[in-house]
């Protein structure tokens, strides 16, 4: 307890008896009964975990005056009042969280948490500064600035890695209106779409001869031969050869005109395809961070694909419909006005139907979209992991996984379904309201010699069409809030804009010799601090080695040097020039990188040696790989160098996948070497093999290395040891032994541990040895 907080005793048994629990309090911290000074709970948090990191619930809560806490089997709440030099700040240090009430001088109090909590602790912290107003800043000296949405460039939220704006973005619904952006890909072809616009032009008019030749041959041909009047062979020949002539007119431009479209839109998609996976390589890994592959793989095919047949098919057939409805519409009037008029009595009440349903399709189709993204997600999670599947026997799991998906997928689609069923069959039957009324009114004009038989059969036929036509045009408005909604979802990915850009005023490194400066380097992931004023000189051909807890920055660190994400606060330099102004790919070309798990494409060996020099001969790439000691093991495969690896390399052990991404980085002859753990997924044996290649890989150039073996680091020229993302010690390993501070902790602790482990194998080992000297019985 300290001067800041007080016990609140002075609610008696009786008073808690009589007096209402805190609204909105879990049930279980109701025996505390109301909150102190009778003020509204404004949030809370439960944590999980006591000051030992042992499992024990607690509650730290918010009222407008006090922050009030609570431990599992206290009677009382602490409690600190709120003054305008306290404030709130939480932390993460290797997975577990940190809440601490600072006062001016001193941490007044803090809890530890998992992060399963954080979500609540956001909130917890966003109330405290919202009802402190009148506090000034932390005024810490490491306190970093608010991190920033890398999209809107908007300050996020404090403790919060999600931009408000954005997500509100993404969740609105989408509008027909996104669409029309789809005019940039298809403005290269106009010529052709101009073309295409002629030709549906002409055959929409072609098809509408035949209905029109309708009223000579009633009403000069068949009616008088009724009246007993001879057939004019001729007359009737010219009327049959003008229908024949319109129906293979129709049928020329029809070909025509579907071909020249379906060509457009199919490099439309193609185009839409290309951009949006050349603007998802240009992003950086943050995005990825938060994304998953199946719902990205969704958009760049199914939903391209279903744009692809909206522009080719649907798009067409409304085009077509529309025009076939307009110049109906004016033979009509031409013929009769008032039968005309007649037929349009259904057109009001379709108009508002369509209006009524629009707005729900359109939510219904994107939601149906994200759904299957979801199903497209467990495909992507099982399907490259289905050996670790296997090995824990989960099939039965991911089968559960799959069918809640698939399940939630249909319901979603029968809901959608629904509304189509009512609205479709809704719409025929005011097409067929409306031809009844054409037949009554025309009956009745044909009794008063108003019209002859022939314009109303004529004027039947037409209507027929414009109703069915109608009918189709209906049916669009599933058909364009699918497309809307598919093309929202691929706009969302061409509108973000990545955290690491291409510079304005790029600058060209002619020769690059290997010096890096890091000068007060700081980093967060979204409001987690993860290195803070991080100082450091690599000299050129210097190896480094990078070594600290897991969770201290190391490999955030490197990850900035290799410009994967672009430092919050400072700058990282190559040879005296911000890294910021490099083009990235020029940049990426001098920094070779060998990771904890290698990572193989699909093809041959010599094609994945050869990935960051595809140009490479296939000297060259047999010299990269006997330097990675990988040669021997290529050429004892059934095709050498031309054999396949299989997906992500599933034919090859860990250590030779190594050995491969090894010879890929010799191959492009890096300037700057980076190992991120690239031993410590292998056994002994594989390591000495590997350390051999590493031994030739960083001759002659700037390493940062780091490794899970303290040992595999003897050979660095310094070692730089990371805590809590910042720089504690450097040196060499013998100078850091002497000091026994971090790195010495860290070493010993490792040998303990690797002292234990050898002990267990030897006493493994012994027991199953036959005994020796010992009595046997008779």
């Amino acid at each position: 307890m300290n001067q800041y907080s007080t016990d609140v005793t002075n609610v008696t048994d009786s008073t808690r008896a009589d007096a209402t629990a805190a609204p909105g309090l879990p049930s279980r911290w109701h025996a505390l009964g109301p909150l102190p000074g009778g003020h509204p709970l404004l949030a809370f948090v439960e944590t999980d975990l006591d000051e030992g990191l042992n499992f024990a619930r607690g509650i730290v809560a918010l009222t407008r005056g006090h922050l009030l806490a609570c431990q599992e089997g206290e009677t009382h709440w602490r409690a600190w009042p709120m003054g305008p030099t306290q404030s709130l700040e939480c932390r993460d240090y290797s997975g577990v969280g940190h809440l601490e009430l600072m006062g001016p001088d001193e941490r007044l109090a803090h809890w530890r948490y998992t992060l399963a909590a954080q979500p609540a602790v956001n909130r917890l912290i966003e109330s405290f500064r919202a009802s402190n107003a009148a506090a000034a800043p932390t005024g810490r000296a490491d306190a970093a600035p608010p991190a920033t949405c890398e999209t809107c460039r908007q300050a996020l939220p404090a403790g919060s890695d999600e931009c408000p704006r954005c997500e509100s973005r993404e969740d609105e619904s989408p509008s027909t209106r996104t669409l029309f952006r789809l005019w940039r890909f298809a403005r290269p072809y106009r010529g052709k779409l101009l073309v295409g616009f002629v030709l549906t032009l002409l055959s929409t008019a072609a098809t509408l001869v035949p209905p029109y030749m309708t009223m000579p041959l009633m009403d000069d041909i068949l009616i008088p031969h009724q009246n007993g009047k001879p057939i004019d062979t001729m007359l009737v020949a010219l009327y049959l050869g003008g229908l024949l002539v319109a129906a293979l007119l129709a049928w020329g431009l029809g070909w025509a005109r579907t071909y020249m479209l379906a060509l457009v839109s199919e490099r439309i998609g193609a185009d839409l395809r290309a951009a949006t996976f050349d603007h998802l390589l240009r992003l950086s890994l943050a995005y990825f961070g938060g994304k998953r592959t199946g719902d990205l793989m969704a958009r760049i095919g199914a939903e391209t694909d279903r744009l692809n047949l909206f522009l080719s098919v649907q798009l067409l057939d409304f085009a077509t419909d529309l025009l076939l409805i307009v110049m109906t519409a004016g033979i009509l009037f031409y013929i009769d006005p008032w039968l005309a008029l007649a037929t349009l009595v259904p057109l009001p009440f379709i108009a508002w139907m369509i209006h009524l349903v629009r707005d729900r399709l359109r939510y219904g189709f994107e939601k149906v979209d994200r759904i299957w993204g979801e199903v497209t997600n467990v495909l992507a999670d099982t399907i490259p992991g289905i050996r670790v599947v296997k090995a824990f026997a989960q099939e039965k799991r991911e089968s559960d996984r799959f069918r809640d998906a698939n399940r939630h997928n249909v319901e979603v689609n029968d809901h959608v379904n629904r509304l189509w069923a009512l609205f479709s069959p809704t719409v025929e039957l005011l097409t067929e309201v409306g031809l009844l009324v054409v037949w009554a009114f025309g009956i009745w004009m044909v009794a008063h010699d108003q019209v002859t038989v022939g314009v109303l059969t004529a004027f039947l036929t037409y209507i027929g069409r414009f109703y069915t036509k109608l009918d189709s045009m209906s049916r669009i408005v599933s058909f364009t809030e699918k497309a809307a909604s598919g093309a929202k979802r691929i706009f969302d990915i061409l509108d973000h804009v990545s955290s690491v850009p291409e510079p304005a005023d790029p600058v060209h490194l002619t020769q690059v010799e290997g010096r890096i400066d890091l000068d007060g380097v700081g980093f967060r992931y979204g409001s987690r601090q993860v290195l803070r004023s991080v100082d450091l000189a690599i000299e050129p051909g210097e190896m480094i080695g990078l070594v600290g807890h897991s969770g201290s920055g190391k490999s955030t660190l490197v990850n900035l040097i290799c410009r994967f994400y672009d430092v919050a606060e400072g700058s990282i330099r190559v040879d005296g020039v911000d890294v910021r102004s490099l083009p990235i790919a020029e940049f990426r070309r001098h920094v070779g990188v060998v990771l904890q798990e290698p990572f193989l494409f699909f093809g041959s060996i010599a094609e994945n040696i050869a990935y960051g020099r595809p140009d490479a001969s296939r000297a060259e790439i047999v010299a990269a790989a006997r330097a990675a000691n990988a040669h021997e093991f290529i050429l004892r495969l059934p095709q050498g160098y031309d054999s396949l690896v299989g997906e992500r390399g599933q034919t090859l052990s860990g250590g030779e996948r190594q050995r491969i991404s090894i010879a890929r980085a010799l191959l492009i002859d890096p300037k700057v070497l980076i190992l991120d753990e690239a031993t410590s997924a292998v056994d002994t044996a594989t390591e000495k093999e590997i350390q051999k290649a590493l031994d030739n890989l960083v001759q002659g150039r700037t390493t940062i290395a780091i490794a899970h073996r303290l040992s595999t680091l003897r050979r660095a020229s310094r070692l730089v040891v990371l805590d809590g993302g910042e720089i504690v010690e450097v040196g060499q390993h013998e100078e850091l032994m002497a000091r026994q501070g971090a790195y010495y902790r860290l070493y010993q602790a490792q040998a303990r541990q690797v002292d234990a482990d050898d002990e267990d194998t030897l006493l493994d080992e012994s027991a199953a040895l036959p005994a020796v000297g010992r009595a046997h019985p008779e």
